[in-house]
């Protein structure tokens, strides 16, 4: 099966680079069918797409910008904003008189869906990128603009508000596939990937004092985030709200309940996360996984 990637990952790939750099690249990669990458610089007043290929201009027929567009499924939002972005696109032909080029991102699209999608199953672990965000949940291109569905309750163990608690659009993730519906689409997850609660457990220590984030407030205590799959209890505050940044010292760590018994030191501003996602499984395939150490009383896990 063929590697595909989200658009924007092969824009600086040597083979790429080497394929824009001249006619005779882009000659070559049309008749080998090759994937290619570039930068939309306009879509014009009927839609179509100009993208810069260097020497030559090429043109994305407003019909060919992405699967859905001729039939009518999908809206031409989808091709207006692309400009200044990378698309995937598989070169049809090349005028060298005229110096212009007919390419078409639906045949990437339908290439990347055939030889790669189509083979995925659920438990497969892919690169993403996260193209934008709702409340419930983060729209993540998963090869060539065909995108994917991650829910929010599938980000991390830890619950957030907003799927902008832990992503950005732009930002390239690890997922796993959740899910494939009869009609191809694929829903995606990343909380079996960020650790169980053993292995984030074991990055802290009773007695130390650490950051952590205030995720929700309660009447009988505040819920603060160590790490994606990690929380813990503080007692209640009255100086305390959800999206805070605090110092905690860790009064207990409780493997059989799954608990932290946590102690606020210090509330003031948080700044989003800039650290990267540090993944415990980052590759390969799945078919269970359990958060919960064995002999808790509360389960949690993912069957694929």
């Amino acid at each position: 099966m063929e590697s595909y990637y989200p658009e924007g990952y092969l824009l600086n790939t040597s083979e790429n680079r080497t394929i824009l750099s001249s006619i005779k690249g882009l000659e070559d990669a049309s008749l080998k069918r090759k994937i290619v990458e570039a930068t939309v610089t306009l879509c014009d007043y009927e839609h179509n797409l100009l993208v810069d290929l260097g020497e030559i201009k090429g043109i994305i027929p407003r019909e060919e910008g992405a699967i859905g567009i001729r039939e009518g499924t999908v809206r031409d939002i989808a091709l207006i904003s692309r400009v200044g972005k990378p698309v995937s696109f598989i070169i049809e032909s090349v005028d060298t008189d005229k110096k212009t080029a007919i390419l078409s991102r639906r045949a990437a699209q339908e290439k990347c869906q055939a030889e790669y999608i189509s083979c995925l199953i659920p438990g497969d672990i892919i690169s993403a990128k996260v193209t934008h965000l709702e409340n419930f949940g983060a729209f993540c291109d998963i090869g060539c603009g065909i995108i994917a569905l991650m829910p929010i309750d599938a980000i991390s163990v830890s619950r957030i508000s907003h799927p902008s608690d832990r992503f950005s659009p732009s930002d390239g993730i690890k997922a796993a596939v959740k899910s494939i519906d009869e009609l191809g689409r694929v829903s995606l997850s990343q909380r079996e990937l960020l650790g169980t609660w053993e292995e984030n457990a074991a990055e802290f220590l009773q007695g130390e004092t650490v950051e952590g984030i205030v995720r929700t407030v309660e009447d009988y205590g505040i819920f603060i985030e160590l790490a994606p799959n990690l929380a813990g209890l503080a007692e209640p505050r009255d100086d305390v709200e959800a999206g805070q940044k605090v110092s905690v010292y860790i009064k207990s760590i409780i493997k059989e309940k799954m608990k932290l018994k946590l102690i606020i030191i210090d509330v003031f501003d948080a700044q989003k996360r800039s650290s990267p996602t540090k993944y415990f499984i980052s590759s390969g395939h799945i078919d269970h996984w359990q958060y919960s150490p064995d002999g808790c009383s509360k389960i949690i896990e993912t069957q694929f």
